[in-house]
């Protein structure tokens, strides 16, 4: 498989990644009772989301054979957004929703990012 395409293949392998570990994990936490929403708990709504994205792709990753240092990174695109928004939300700039929204578009191009620092990572086998 050529270069970019493995590149590419891996991205997309992420964001999957991302969203079933979101939404297996959330299944999850209802099934708890656990139920936070983005009015009410906007920071612990987020940080929540973002381990169980994380945790999807921590674990495809380190199936996949990647080290624990670029799965870190990964995982670390996830947290990365909440730095500019929390302030905004407790300086009641914007609401909880804008949080969820802007973090989300903020978490793809953190995650190109996070895989271009390491090229090498992503587009040979593991």
């Amino acid at each position: 498989m050529p270069q970019t395409l493995r590149f590419a293949v891996h991205y997309v392998e992420m964001v999957i990644a991302m969203f079933v570990g979101m939404f297996a994990l959330d299944l999850l936490w209802s099934a708890l009772g656990i139920h936070l929403s983005y009015a009410g708990e906007p920071e612990l709504a987020y940080l929540l989301m973002a381990f169980d994205m994380s945790l999807g792709m921590a674990a495809w990753m380190r199936f996949r054979g990647h080290a624990w240092v670029p799965t870190l990174e990964m995982c670390a695109a996830m947290f990365l957004p909440i730095v500019p928004l929390f302030p905004l939300l407790w300086l009641g700039a914007i609401d909880g929703m804008t949080v969820m929204v802007a973090a989300h578009v903020a978490m793809f191009p953190l995650m190109l990012a996070a895989m271009l620092r390491r090229r090498h990572e992503y587009t040979h086998h593991h």
